[in-house]
């Protein structure tokens, strides 16, 4: 079995190759990226070193390559802690005054409409599938329905240089979303805990906690960005500045799983809320933060990169080889296309009522389908919580989102362009 190191050096250089073939197809580079880790995960080459078994391949006990997944899960942790970042680092005073309003009435009204939408639909399954689809399954998967993926959002917008309305809306909108989803998980999921005979209603539990880990988070960001803000009056140089800009996203990153201790209090923060919050307070109390932020740019690519080509290789392709794999993609159909309807309805209805410019109006639902690591980890979060319940219902809440990040991120980054080039913010190349 290769050491962990060449397998790191067969992920960079096929997902270098890939950037290249998408190129000839026009498609972003985030598509490639995750068809390299399909390839190259435990389910395509991995079935090399363990004997061929592909329905226990994802199986870090039995595999050799989805162990060393394992073991490289920290590199995803740090990728989405520097895409928050990024996404806070948008987040300047003076735009948020000049958008502010409507940023907050979109991102609602996408949320909820993609929650409600999904709620719809799969209501409608549960009624055609004589109740296999239940309450508790609907409910959960209506509140991850609202989460986008930033990331991949954010990679075709740099890919391609994008300025304009749309993406100035888009990306305070992606940010802001990860907020609005999680309090909507927090109080949809435990509703569906309750359904499943887990547990009796809690006020605490229900609405209470989940808004102290939102305020504890946003507290705890905005105190980092604080810290690398003064640190950089004694700091001068860009690199001494790029490593406090490190230290606060990993220490957001190690408080997030810190905070989940029961001495802690059992707390599920949002490490992207913190990290974005601190990226917002630097970038809005320094006025050479942009300086840094290029330096900042630079070494993270390589980052990004291994983050989507992990998550191509994270993906569970046995859900495709059980018995009900019908069914699975008869519900996973619904998610789909019902949550597509509910993100462009949402996000229409919001940039309507805020008078946003024709292109933002058009195209921005279009430019929210991508979903992937926010969703895969309430979906991981609540198929464990469930599972202890329902050891199907739990399994099929995974595998329904696996299945359309498969679609999602693979279509989702293509249309995020198309919507961005119908838009005008693409700009030629010379």
């Amino acid at each position: 079995m290769p050491s962990i190191f060449l397998y790191v050096a067969i992920a960079l250089f096929f997902a270098l190759l890939s950037s290249r073939l998408m190129k000839v197809v026009r498609l972003p580079n985030v598509t490639g990226y995750l068809l390299t880790g399909i390839l190259i995960g435990p389910f395509v080459l991995g079935l090399a070193f363990n004997g061929g078994d592909f329905m226990h391949a994802g199986d870090p006990t039995v595999s050799p390559v989805a162990a060393m997944l394992d073991n490289l899960q920290w590199i995803s942790e740090l990728a989405l802690g520097f895409i928050a970042f990024t996404i806070g680092s948008s987040f300047q005073l003076q735009s948020i005054k000049k958008v502010g309003k409507r940023i907050i009435v979109i991102t609602v009204l996408e949320a909820l409409g993609a929650s409600l939408l999904v709620f719809l639909g799969l209501m409608i399954a549960h009624f055609i599938s004589n109740g296999r689809i239940g309450w508790d399954l609907v409910l959960t998967l209506s509140a991850i329905a609202s989460a986008t993926a930033p990331a991949a959002t954010l990679m075709v917008i740099k890919q391609y240089k994008a300025r304009g309305p749309l993406v100035d809306t888009l990306l305070p909108v992606v940010a802001l979303d990860d907020a609005a989803a999680l309090i909507l998980f927090a109080v949809l999921f435990s509703a569906a805990k309750s359904v499943a005979g887990s547990s009796a209603f809690s006020f605490y539990e229900t609405l209470v906690k989940p808004l102290l880990s939102i305020v504890i988070s946003l507290a705890i960001g905005a105190l980092f960005g604080l810290i690398v803000s003064l640190a950089s009056r004694f700091f001068k140089s860009r690199a001494n500045r790029t490593i406090w800009i490190i230290f606060s996203i990993c220490a957001c990153l190690g408080l997030y799983h810190l905070f989940q201790q029961p001495y802690m209090g059992s707390f599920e923060l949002s490490s992207l809320l913190m990290c974005m919050m601190a990226g917002a307070f630097y970038v809005n109390l320094r006025k050479d933060a942009l300086a840094t932020l290029e330096v900042i740019e630079r070494i993270t690519p390589v980052i990004f990169m291994l983050f989507f080509v992990l998550s191509g290789a994270d993906l569970d392709l046995s859900i495709f080889a059980g018995d009900a794999v019908l069914f699975l993609l008869f519900a996973a159909g619904f998610y789909l296309v019902f949550r597509v309807l509910g993100k462009w309805a949402g996000a229409y209805l919001g940039a309507t009522l805020t008078h946003c410019e024709p292109q933002v109006r058009k195209y921005l639902g279009i430019a929210l389908i991508p979903q992937a690591g926010v969703a895969i980890g309430l979906a991981t979060s609540a198929g464990k919580s469930l599972s202890v319940i329902n050891p199907e219902v739990g399994g099929m809440i995974t595998a329904i989102i696996l299945t359309s990040t498969i679609v999602y991120e693979l279509v989702g980054p293509a249309l995020t362009k198309m919507a961005l080039s119908k838009a005008g913010e693409i700009p030629a190349r010379g």
